[in-house]
C-alpha cells in the first residue's frame, strides 16, 4: 500500500521517542497521511537492544504509543494530548537493530474525554512485528507538565529525506 505524506509532526530535543538530541533515543519522524494516518520511521540501535541484535519489547511499546497518541493531533486544528490509560501490545515477531522500522497508528474512537487507537510495527520487509492498541485520556498539556516549546525545541525539522510517499 502506498500512504501519501501531507505533512510531518513536531519532534523535541530530548524525549526518548522523538528527541533528536537526546543520545539514547531513537530519533523517530511522524508523517501525516492523506487518511490522518500517522506514521513514524526510525532505525534502532545497538543502545536499544534486549537480547544480542534485537530490539528491546519496551521501546516497540514506547513507539507504539507514542505513535497511536500523536495520532490524535491529525484530527484537531488545535492541539489535543492524551495520556495513556491502557496499552495492549501483540508481538508477533522478532525486531531487528540497525534496520530502517515503521509505525503506522489511527485513531479508532473518539469522544469529549478520550479516544482509542491502534497500530502496528512493520520491518523493512514489510512483515508486522507487532501491533497495539491504547486508551488515552485527554488532558490539556499544561495538566500534564510544564512545557516550554522554545525550551524543548519543539518544532517540526524538514529533512531533504522526508518522503512523498511511503510504501508498505
Amino acid at each position: 500500500m502506498i500512504y501519501k505524506i501531507v505533512g510531518k509532526q513536531h519532534n523535541s530535543k530530548l524525549c526518548f521517542v522523538c528527541g533528536l538530541k537526546n543520545n539514547f533515543g531513537i530519533k523517530a519522524h511522524f508523517y501525516i497521511t492523506e487518511t490522518k494516518e500517522l506514521i513514524a520511521i526510525f532505525k534502532p540501535t545497538e543502545e536499544h537492544q534486549s537480547y544480542p541484535g534485537r530490539m528491546h519489547g519496551g521501546i516497540a511499546s514506547a513507539i507504539l504509543d507514542e505513535t497511536i497518541g500523536r495520532a490524535i493531533l491529525n484530527h484537531h486544528k488545535e492541539e489535543v494530548w492524551g495520556v495513556t490509560i491502557e496499552l495492549n501490545v501483540k508481538f508477533k515477531k522478532p525486531i531487528p537493530l540497525n534496520e530502517k522500522l515503521i509505525v503506522i497508528g489511527r485513531i479508532t474512537s473518539e469522544n469529549n474525554r478520550m479516544f482509542e487507537g491502534s497500530g502496528e510495527l512493520i520491518l523493512e520487509n514489510g512483515q508486522i512485528a507487532a501491533t497495539a492498541i491504547g486508551k488515552y485520556l485527554k488532558v490539556p498539556l499544561q495538566k500534564i507538565t510544564e512545557f516550554n516549546k522554545e525550551e524543548n525545541e519543539w518544532k517540526i525539522i524538514e529533512l531533504e529525506s522526508d518522503p512523498k510517499e511511503i510504501e508498505i
